[in-house]
């Protein structure tokens, strides 16, 4: 006899808008309107040293940045991941990316990221980013643990964590590598859909 989760049927991320005032949290996809084109800002977010050392985002060329918008489309289509961009609420113009994904779907356990450039740090944004996504993911999608990951010398990511309500839960030796070489060590934060927001 198979048990079933009455959530799993939920358990599927739809597009969104999320508002954060000074700024908004769009579906990624290929209908993204930003100024200058979405293609030239996603090339200028790769090249960006903080964004290229710490994400997996790749966009140098206008074939790749089709692939990655093609690919957060479908995950859009499928509900396996909600991948925002982060645009400015005043001109629209690019500040970043927050990510979540399913990591065990049929448990309720989802991933978070983040990534912005560097004309729109220290106001906060990501750890509000960060915060806005979970509530939503909690909320509307049935999320039960969301776990968020970061090399151990990616300080600025361990603030946005805690700042955001992912207490730290360990260290993963030798869990990733940011750039398909050397192996680092990770800090894991995590909160719980019980946790409360505080907000």
């Amino acid at each position: 006899m198979t048990i079933s989760d009455p959530d799993t049927d939920r358990r599927v991320f739809r597009p969104t808008v999320l508002d954060l005032g000074d700024a908004l949290l769009r579906p990624w996809g290929p209908d993204l309107d930003v100024p200058g084109g979405i293609g030239p800002a996603l090339t200028a977010a790769a090249a960006d040293p903080a964004v290229a050392r710490w994400s997996p985002l790749s966009a140098t060329g206008q074939v790749v940045v089709e692939t990655y918008l093609a690919r957060c489309e479908q995950y859009w289509a499928d509900g396996t991941a909600a991948p925002f961009a982060i645009v400015d609420a005043a001109d629209g113009s690019l500040c970043g990316n927050a990510y979540l994904g399913w990591t065990n779907r049929d448990d309720g356990v989802a991933m978070i990221g983040y990534w912005l450039l560097a004309a729109a740090r220290g106001r906060g944004l990501a750890s509000r980013a960060t915060t806005a996504v979970t509530r939503w993911a909690v909320e509307h999608a049935g999320v039960r643990r969301i776990e968020l990951y970061h090399a151990v010398a990616n300080e600025d990511s361990c603030r946005v964590a805690v700042r955001a309500g992912f207490p730290y839960e360990g260290t993963l030796r030798g869990s990733y590598t940011y750039d398909g070489g050397v192996y680092v060590d990770e800090h894991l934060h995590a909160r719980l859909a019980s946790d409360p927001f505080t907000d």
